[in-house]
């Protein structure tokens, strides 16, 4: 039998039922300020099991209902109070649902002070090279010359960016401000490849994007797209630049005599 037809074949308890002021009574003591509203009716949830049920007045807690569960031991004339919970009744205003803080996390939320572990299994990193059970032998020729042509390479850490980091960071900085669809790049007189303030990045993402070293453009220090832009773009000139500057002074005034201060 299942759960939902065996409660609906459960017969109330007359002595738990009958026990609303005493059920009150227990739920008034619990809910203190929040008080305690109209009775609702009954639940028998066992034999000689049941809960009763009391609006909640209080505003902040619209919908919920004060829940008093009583049971009576076998030829016991009086019940006894179990439990008072306060539980959301139908339309009852809930919290939100529960999401973990790495489901939460989102990019730019990591602030002084907070660090991020790394997940196992990360996607978005692959391991790197650091030598193995060698890396720390100092008398292996064969070791030195390994570890100085991947330090060279970049390759001499434990983790790297794997193929899915990357294109993830790709698209991000191709959506955001450094990337080619905003009203500055479409206003801008070149893009930045072109742009002696245009600074590359190394290794695959040097394909796609550098970083910006104008000091008065919003993009200094940030990330662009090589066909990002803006308006302080190297090969902008003033009209007057080539304009030919007159020729120097120079002092041509000689005195015959050396003079001093005192003269």
């Amino acid at each position: 039998m299942s759960s939902n037809a065996r409660a609906k074949s459960i017969k109330p308890d007359a002595i738990c039922a009958a026990a609303i002021e005493q059920a009150r009574e227990a739920a008034v003591e619990t809910a203190g300020v929040m008080g305690v509203g109209d009775h609702l009716g009954c639940t028998a949830e066992d034999d000689r099991l049941l809960t009763h049920h009391f609006a909640c007045p209080h505003p902040g807690y619209v919908g919920w209902v004060w829940s008093v569960t009583l049971v009576r031991a076998s030829r016991a004339k009086v019940p006894t109070i179990n439990e008072v919970v306060l539980l959301p009744g139908e339309g009852a205003l809930r919290s939100p649902e529960w999401v973990p803080w790495v489901d939460r996390i989102g990019p730019g939320d990591v602030v002084p002070g907070l660090l991020m572990p790394t997940p196992e299994g990360d996607p978005r990193l692959e391991p790197g090279y650091t030598g193995g059970e060698a890396a720390a032998d100092a008398d292996s020729a064969e070791q030195s010359v390994t570890r100085a042509l991947v330090a060279e390479l970049g390759l001499g850490r434990e983790r790297l960016m794997s193929p899915l980091g990357r294109d993830e960071a790709a698209e991000r900085w191709l959506a955001g401000d450094g990337g080619p669809d905003n009203p500055m790049t479409k206003q801008a007189p070149d893009v930045c490849v072109n742009c002696a303030f245009f600074v590359r990045l190394s290794g695959s993402l040097g394909r796609l994007f550098g970083v910006c070293a104008n000091a008065y453009s919003p993009s200094d220090a940030s990330v662009v797209s090589i066909d990002h832009g803006c308006g302080g773009h190297s090969n902008v000139v003033s009209d007057d630049r080539a304009v030919e500057l007159p020729p120097p002074a120079w002092e041509t005034i000689q005195w015959d005599e050396p003079i001093s201060l005192f003269d």
